[in-house]
């Protein structure tokens, strides 16, 4: 099969998207570049085109030529036997429309499938499914309720219920604070829960080709400037990401324990990366991410040196996944 590293979107994450493929386009030189772009078409892009990208995560990236329809583009897919690299995030891309689309060609890509992507897209859900497997979660918020639950806890958290990257968070500190999540609440549904403080951690999930599942270091995160939004997440310098996390033996096993209880509760496939807070009560569950950032500087591929594998062995892993995968539901 021909590896096609399929990168953009039409969704916010595009910028990170673009900075993941140039990161699996190193490791995966011989794979064709396609560019999703925000038109809804698809773009054949050369390594120039895509390396020379100098901010992915500030500019916005221009294929320069003609595209096609995303949908020809699968069907283009299919009919010259490719595998798709997923190197996207986030929207259509990690809602489990995109990987619909493929099941019904009968396209092999990399990561979960359309069910379980949807599933833990819906933060809301997602927590339903980890808390039946053993996770702890926060209690949620109904919108009519946050001047209640301001009162009661002081302090709030609010993130888009199905978006990544950290876009749209908001720290409700003060009563001010209420009217922005109730006006960004307009225009798209919000998690709300009460704050909880403590040591942000991730923690990524992976599954090889032999069949074998299993948690992979805890990463510790201080941001660097209090929040690990977006701007922590690709921007600062400042702030850190800790690999093998600094926490005690017991709070490492619990995290790689909670991640992998995750990962199975929403069915996960190939690889997932789960985040929490380490509280001074233990941990607390906050999302599953199914396509979660593989850039240069991002928390997988961190994880995966600290446990001694190779970037390009993981990635033609989960070619070989993708697949079986394919193979079994043929």
């Amino acid at each position: 099969m021909r590896i096609t590293i399929l990168f953009g979107g039409t969704n916010k994450e595009r910028l990170v998207s673009v900075a993941s493929a140039q990161a699996l386009h190193r490791a995966l030189p011989e794979a064709d570049l396609w560019f999703w772009h925000v038109a809804d078409t698809v773009h054949e892009v050369t390594s120039e085109a895509l390396l020379n990208q100098q901010r992915p995560f500030e500019d916005e990236f221009d294929p320069g030529n003609r595209g096609i329809a995303l949908e020809a583009a699968l069907d283009k897919a299919k009919a010259e036997d490719r595998v798709l690299v997923l190197g996207l995030h986030g929207g259509r891309a990690e809602n489990g429309e995109l990987q619909a689309m493929c099941e019904m060609r009968g396209i092999p890509f990399t990561g979960s499938g359309s069910a379980s992507s949807n599933l833990a897209f819906d933060k809301t859900a997602a927590k339903r499914f980890a808390a039946i497997a053993g996770v702890e979660t926060p209690v949620g918020i109904a919108l009519d309720d946050i001047d209640a639950a301001f009162a009661e806890y002081g302090k709030l958290i609010a993130k888009p219920a199905r978006d990544g990257s950290s876009y749209g968070l908001i720290f409700v500190n003060a009563k001010q604070d209420l009217v922005a999540v109730r006006n960004a609440a307009k225009s798209e549904e919000y998690l709300i829960e009460a704050f909880v403080s403590g040591v942000e951690a991730t923690c990524g999930v992976l599954e090889r080709s032999d069949g074998t599942i299993m948690p992979l270091p805890p990463v510790e995160i201080i941001p660097g400037e209090g929040a690990f939004d977006y701007t922590a997440k690709y921007l600062l310098k400042s702030t850190q990401e800790i690999c093998p996390g600094r926490f005690s033996p017991a709070i490492t096993a619990d995290l790689m324990d909670q991640a992998h209880r995750a990962h199975r509760a929403l069915s996960c496939s190939g690889y997932s990366r789960s985040d929490f807070i380490v509280s001074a009560k233990g941990l607390v569950y906050l999302e599953t991410n199914t396509l979660p950032g593989l850039t240069a500087a991002s928390l997988y591929p961190k994880a995966l040196k600290a446990q001694g594998i190779d970037f390009s062995d993981f990635l033609r892993d989960q070619v070989v996944l993708a697949e079986q995968r394919l193979q079994r539901r043929g």
